[in-house]
């Protein structure tokens, strides 16, 4: 009976952690917009962990992809035959204009040569000290919590220190709280889907929906602007941080260096992609070692020994390695960019059927990640999948995407979710309270009513 829990009803004893309830008929034009708008991931069906293709019109033709294979031809050897879809600019634009995750071609050619020396490993390294201090942080507010927690909270706190720090360090007058609640409003009232959208409507009718978050992005963007002039006016800081990186960086095909409003875009979209998905990842993996308890005791035996009672460093990163199996198989579970899309701009055959100009190309991950021909028992949490001599196709686990477009800030993230996951880990016990998250996708894969555990020093 355990192996048959409601996915929202899980407790200690059940096999699986909280899963996503997959669709098992078609919705319909009206359905799959009320669906969306709830849980975007609601709308892959559950067949999509079965088969490596699914194809359907709702509206407009559309074709999920699971083949690693197909995925590989989409997000790598093709990349330009299949931008990012209508449906995620309507989405992005408003917030962060065409910044490296929206623009695409030339433009975003550009923009990734300049700002890939930011995010070498040596500049990543650097910032560590931030995400230890905010380490340490965290692990005092939550010792001094009592009664259960609502981890999630926690987490987004900590990775937003730990964002801002390292983008605006020491800005006077950079309204932190500000940016964080206009995000909030935006992803809450604007980036869900609309009927709109699923009928394939252009960009130019407007969506009800995104028609009042004009004032909250105009003050956000307003307050990055400021703290980027302040910038120009004082100077680089003695360590830099990335507002300089990124001042300083060009383009080294062409010279061209970002204007103050692609500074502002770019920042905004770090800002956002830098704490968000950090913070749904720990979230994330603190309910699955409360989950699994044999998992957390080894987690700690491992951190306990290379940390002992210091928060751990980028240097402990290497050191810490089934740690890393951990937010690796997280990563897997929920990874937090759980659907992606993109639009087909030629004729082609992927996965053996065919795809016409036009076609809404669906990436769903959340399905990729628990395809029961590319994983073993799927839905099960198993961090020794990603044990050192563990092999995969390198298109079967996308949680930063792949070619070209991968994500710029992988390494920063995944060293990010070590050091914190693994200073928490040392020093306090985590146990489940009450009923499990629900995972629900809006623009990112969130525990729907938070993570709410009980905390206790080790």
């Amino acid at each position: 009976m355990d192996d048959l829990a409601a996915p929202h009803q899980t407790s200690r004893r059940s096999r699986y952690p909280a899963r996503v309830t997959l669709g098992r008929r078609p919705l319909g034009v009206i359905g799959s917009a009320l669906t969306a708008r709830r849980n975007v991931l609601e709308l892959i069906p559950e067949i999509a962990t079965r088969q490596p293709m699914v194809s359907g019109r709702t509206g407009k033709r559309w074709h999920m992809v699971m083949d690693p294979e197909a995925l590989r031809i989409v997000l790598k050897d093709r990349v330009e035959d299949y931008p990012k879809s209508i449906v995620t600019k309507l989405l992005l634009e408003p917030a962060i204009g065409q910044s490296l995750f929206v623009a695409e071609g030339a433009h975003w050619r550009w923009q990734r040569r300049a700002a890939a020396p930011a995010f070498a490993q040596r500049h990543v390294e650097a910032l560590a000290p931030v995400m230890t201090a905010s380490a340490e942080a965290s692990a005092r507010r939550l010792a001094a919590a009592s009664g259960p927690v609502d981890v999630f909270a926690e987490t987004v706190a900590a990775t937003f220190e730990v964002i801002s720090d390292v983008t605006f360090s020491g800005s006077e007058g950079f309204d932190r709280d500000a940016v964080h609640q206009a995000i909030d409003a935006y992803i809450a009232s604007s980036a869900r889907l609309s009927v709109l959208d699923i009928l394939g409507l252009p960009g130019w009718v407007p969506r009800p929906g995104r028609l009042f978050s004009g004032r909250d992005l105009r003050r956000m963007k307003r307050v990055a602007d400021d703290a980027i002039r302040a910038r120009a006016r004082s100077g680089p800081r003695e360590v830099p941080d990335l507002l300089d990186l990124l001042r300083a960086g060009q383009d080294p095909e062409t010279g061209r260096a970002m204007a103050e409003g692609e500074l502002r875009d770019n920042l905004l979209t770090f800002i956002v992609a830098g704490h968000e998905t950090t913070a749904l990842t720990l979230a994330w993996a603190l309910y699955l070692v409360a989950f699994d308890p044999g998992v957390q005791d080894r987690a700690a035996i491992e951190a306990r020994a290379v940390l002992g009672a210091r928060a751990a460093t980028a240097a402990d990163v290497a050191r810490l390695p089934y740690t890393r199996q951990i937010v690796d198989e997280t990563l897997r579970l929920y990874p937090p960019a759980a659907f992606l899309s993109r639009t087909s701009r030629i004729h082609d055959r992927l996965g053996g059927r065919e795809v016409r100009p036009g076609d809404t190309i669906m990436l769903p991950i959340y399905a990729l990640h628990r395809h029961h021909m590319l994983w073993d028992d799927p839905d099960r949490f198993d961090p020794d999948r990603f044990a050192a001599d563990c092999d995969r196709d390198r298109y079967a686990f996308l949680p930063f995407g792949a070619g070209p477009r991968i994500c710029i800030g992988a390494s920063f993230a995944i060293q990010e979710a070590v050091i914190i996951l693994s200073t928490l880990l040392a020093r306090l016990r985590f146990d489940l309270a009450g009923a499990a998250p629900e995972p629900r996708m809006i623009l990112t894969l969130r525990p729907h009513g938070g993570v709410r555990l009980r905390v206790e020093a080790r």
